[in-house]
This record gives structure tokens, sequence and C-alpha cells, in this order.
């Protein structure tokens, strides 16, 4: 860093001693008003640093250019509110859509390097049944937002125990659960790093809770992970889902095998009002009568992310 620091000051003096040197005038043996010298120093911000571009040939003349030739000539300077952004304008020029061609960093490329939305919702896809078109708004900024959907796990189909539950849902990509209480509330979670039964935890910030509190004509009330994106998804060979260690977690008990248990607040945040379980009124234990997991649609050949154990991820 201090090399760096050290190399950029030298080229600095280099580039004032150049500027002074071209338009001092002892060197060139005329003489220069005040105006034109202070619009030639004002000029210097822009070309410092510049090696790649040729300088403009100065304007000769001993009259100022038309003011509307200068607005012409005058280059915009779009600079960010970062200030890291507003020292790389003010040395190297405005910032690039594609720097040497290659795109930036950014939510429309890479969603789910971001918190989930809480305002903004996903529009309709094509091939969508009712229950899927329901969900679908949630999945706004998810890699899934824009996939067709598809029906993996439904444990009144596939059985209400763990191994039926990963030998449905492993190294599919993120999913989508949802579950259904004896009484009829609607929650669930969105997983974006998936499945694959290691054993391990998966973090991602931009996994969720959800809970519909009205039933399916209105849009969910949605829960963003806090504490980082660390242990967003116990993966655990011997329970079903469990976001958090307690936030939503279905076990799959031998003797109680609906049972769904939630405690908000060390994983994913309360509701407003302080509420700390995804269950409302009902507390923190609730049986259910039905449990589904979503996948997004993938092409034969097509690359399916997160299918594999993460022992570095850190995001």
């Amino acid at each position: 860093m201090q090399t760096l620091f050290l190399l950029s000051t030298s080229l600095l003096l280099a580039c004032l001693s150049d500027a002074f040197l071209q338009r001092s005038p002892l060197s060139s043996g005329l003489s220069i008003s005040h105006h034109e010298s202070t619009r030639s120093s004002a000029s210097l911000p822009l070309h410092m640093f510049d090696f790649l571009k040729p300088k403009e040939e100065e304007d000769k003349s001993d009259e100022p250019p038309p003011a509307a030739a200068a607005a012409e000539v005058e280059e915009p300077q779009d600079f960010s509110d970062d200030p890291v952004d507003k020292i790389f304008s003010f040395f190297f020029g405005a910032k690039e859509e594609s720097p040497m061609g290659m795109k930036r960093f950014g939510r429309e490329r890479f969603p789910e390097q971001y918190p989930a939305v809480l305002d903004e919702w996903a529009a309709p896809v094509e091939g969508d049944d009712k229950e899927m078109a329901a969900l679908r708004p949630m999945l706004k900024n998810t890699n899934l937002e824009f996939r067709n959907l598809k029906l993996t796990y439904s444990a009144n189909r596939d059985g209400w125990n763990a191994k039926k539950f990963h030998d449905k849902v492993d190294k599919l990509g993120g999913g989508l659960v949802v579950c259904t209480t004896t009484d009829g509330l609607i929650c669930g979670g969105y997983n974006p790093k998936g499945w694959v039964g290691y054993g391990e935890a998966r973090g991602s910030i931009a996994a969720f809770l959800f809970v519909f509190k009205r039933g399916l004509t209105e849009l969910p009330s949605k829960l963003r992970k806090v504490g980082g994106p660390s242990l967003a998804q116990q993966d655990l060979p011997e329970i079903g889902p469990s976001f958090g260690a307690d936030s939503l977690v279905i076990p799959f008990e031998q003797s109680r095998p609906k049972i769904a248990r939630s405690k908000l607040g060390s994983y994913y945040e309360r509701f407003p009002d302080g509420t700390n379980t995804l269950f409302g009124k009902r507390g923190a234990s609730v049986e259910l009568k039905d449990l589904k997991v979503y996948h997004g649609v993938y092409a034969e050949g097509e690359y399916i992310p997160f299918t594999d154990a993460e022992p570095f991820a850190l995001y």
C-alpha cells in the first residue's frame, strides 16, 4: 500500500511539473493572460494520469473560445456518492460500464449476493400453476425469479422422514420450502444454497423466511437473514429443513414427524412488532398438515449452482 502511494505521488508530481513547464511564460517566451492561466490549470485534472489518450492541442488564439464551444469541449464528470469512486473518478475519469470488456459486479448479475428485498415483487412466469403463481412474487431478486418451478418434495406424497426428504431435494440448487399448519397458516423459507446432505452449515445473505398471514390471496411478509450469511441453512442428513439453528426447523422426529419449531432473532429477523416466532400467536411449535419443496427447472446439461459441499464459503 505504501509503495502504491509513493508511486502515485511521484506520478502526480511529474505531471504537475510537466504541466508547469509547458504553461510557464519563461519556457514559452509568451505572455499568458490571467484568464488563460486559470482556464489551463482548471483543465489539468482532466488529463492527469490519462496516458492512453493523446492530449488535444491547446487553443493558441488570444481570444477565449465561445461559451457554446466551451460547453461542447467540457467533459461530464459523473461522480457517485461513494468517496472511493469520487477519488478514482477525479484522477482516472468517469467510471466505465464495462472496464476492459469485463462486466461489473452488481445486483442484476448476482442478485443473491445481497439481502432479500422486502418491497419489490417478481412478475408472473408462464407455466406457473395457481400455487406457484402465489409463491412467485416473493422470489424477486433470486436465482429463481425468472425460472419455472417444479414440485420436488411433498411430505404427504413422499413421506414424513429425513431420508425421503434428502432423496428428493439434494443437489438440485436453491429451493423454496412451503409449510401448512393444521389450522391453515402458510409459511416457509427460501434456501438459496439448497441441500446436499453432507452435514454442513450453508450460508447465504439472500435467504429469507415468509408467512402468508391472510392466505395466498395477499402478498406475504418476509423476514431477512441477520448476523451475516452464515448458518442460513443447517444441511443435516438426519433432519429436514432447518433455517438457522432454530428459526424454522422441521426435525422429522420419529414420534412426531409433523412438528415444526420456530424462534426468531438469532439468525432471521423478528417481525416489526417484536414477535419472535414465525407462527405468531400459535407459539414456538406447531403441527403441520403439509410440507412441500419447490426447485427451479433446468434444461438437460444446464449448470445447476450449489450442488456440492462449500467448506470455505463465506457468503
